[in-house]
């Protein structure tokens, strides 16, 4: 006979356990404490087994039957599963899920990385996730976070504050954290993948610059060093100043890229931005200022020309130069990458070199006849005699 939820509610408790029996398995199970459970026996592989449901009333009889009949549905798929099995399966997924929220991970790839990064850089990823990631998806478990829970909970919030530059470096930010999860098994896929194009573009401006008239007084805070920068940073900026090269290529330049004896220095293809091996000619003035930066690092174990004072297994941090420049005094007009248009500029109208040899030396891409094609020796004379001519430019003004 069927149960009912009169008969369930009715139940005494007697001097000993009893059941009741509702159908194919599930009963209740009253205790002489009074207290009631719904159990379900079942036979697996040809083994005996009971699985505890719940306790009456928070689990009323008709839950209980929906309970019942999805532990029956398990036992008749093809292959059959075992309910308790699947319970147990379920319940560590579920802990799983709740142990490896974002939040988890991201702080477990934030201990990862510190070490590789400077403490400004490490500051400003950890303020990054707290400021624009935390809040929004910080305790969502990892494997249920989509593309779209991505873009919409959390970096289009970031965007509608008009901070475009920072909502595409948490895409960023984000994405490194989910290959480092995928690594380590607490997700299968990346979700900032599929997301390049769905921000708004940062609007293109220009790096800020001083011009030729202000070069001398930039020089001359320089050599005075009033701002007491230490000398290897100090060192950066005039390699910045003389070789016109982009900032991660000086803070990330190695010894085995420079040749002393041909004087030049290959940037390998992963450091440029066109993704192509660059030369540098090396004037006399860069020799000399890598001698004395070679003979200072001598010490250290490194590869890395302008090693992080802290961290000396690390290049020199990204802002470093530019902190540089402005202790100088010239943080309002000027940053790292200005000095490639200033150099730019002023060799084209104070030392009349053709644009194409100028372009060639920035690394831009310049229409030429042969389309794609590359030669990085191109123009190779030319830009040994101007990378001279713009040394003594430079410290004519000394």
């Amino acid at each position: 006979m069927k149960l009912s939820n009169a008969l369930c509610k009715n139940a005494k408790p007697k001097d000993k356990s009893y059941k009741l029996a509702d159908e194919g398995g599930l009963y209740l199970f009253v205790k002489p404490n009074g207290s009631k459970l719904w159990r379900m026996k079942y036979r697996f592989m040809g083994k005996e087994k009971i699985m505890s449901i719940g306790p009456y009333p928070v689990i009323s009889l008709a839950d209980a039957r929906q309970e019942f009949l999805k532990a029956k549905r398990l036992l008749f798929l093809n292959p059959p599963q075992d309910p308790m099995g699947k319970r147990e399966e379920i319940k560590k997924e579920t802990i799983r899920k709740a142990s490896n929220t974002f939040k988890s991970v991201a702080l477990q790839w934030f201990d990862y990385k510190e070490d590789e990064w400077s403490k400004g850089y490490a500051f400003k990823m950890k303020r990054t996730l707290e400021l624009h990631v935390f809040p929004y998806i910080g305790k969502r478990a990892i494997t249920d976070i989509s593309t779209p829970d991505l873009l919409n909970d959390c970096l289009l919030k970031v965007q509608d504050k008009g901070a475009l530059d920072v909502a595409g470096r948490t895409r960023y930010v984000c994405g490194q954290i989910f290959r480092f999860a995928i690594q380590r098994g607490f997700c299968m896929y990346n979700p900032a993948d599929n997301l390049r194009g769905a921000l708004k573009p940062r609007p293109l401006g220009h790096f800020r610059t001083i011009d030729n008239d202000q070069l001398p007084a930039f020089i001359s805070a320089l050599e005075r060093n009033e701002a007491r920068i230490f000398e290897r940073t100090r060192r950066a900026v005039w390699l910045s100043l003389y070789t016109f090269c982009r900032p991660v290529e000086i803070r990330k330049a190695q010894w085995s890229h420079i040749d002393f004896e041909e004087k030049k220095w290959l940037i390998p293809a992963e450091l440029m931005k066109m993704k192509r091996d660059h030369i540098v000619p090396l004037s006399n003035q860069v020799i000399e200022l890598l001698l004395k930066q070679k003979e200072e690092v001598a010490r250290i174990n490194t590869d890395w020309v302008f090693p992080s004072q802290p961290k000396p297994r690390n290049p020199m941090s990204d802002g470093t130069v530019n902190k540089a420049i402005k202790r100088l005094g010239f943080g309002d007009k000027m940053v790292a990458h200005g000095f490639r248009a200033l150099a730019r500029t002023t060799i084209r109208e104070k030392l009349k070199y053709d644009s194409e040899v100028i372009e060639k030396q920035l690394a831009h891409k310049t229409p030429n006849p042969l389309g794609e094609a590359y030669d990085r020796t191109q123009f190779i004379d030319e830009r040994i005699l101007m990378m001279q001519d713009w040394a003594d430019y430079v410290d004519s003004f000394k």
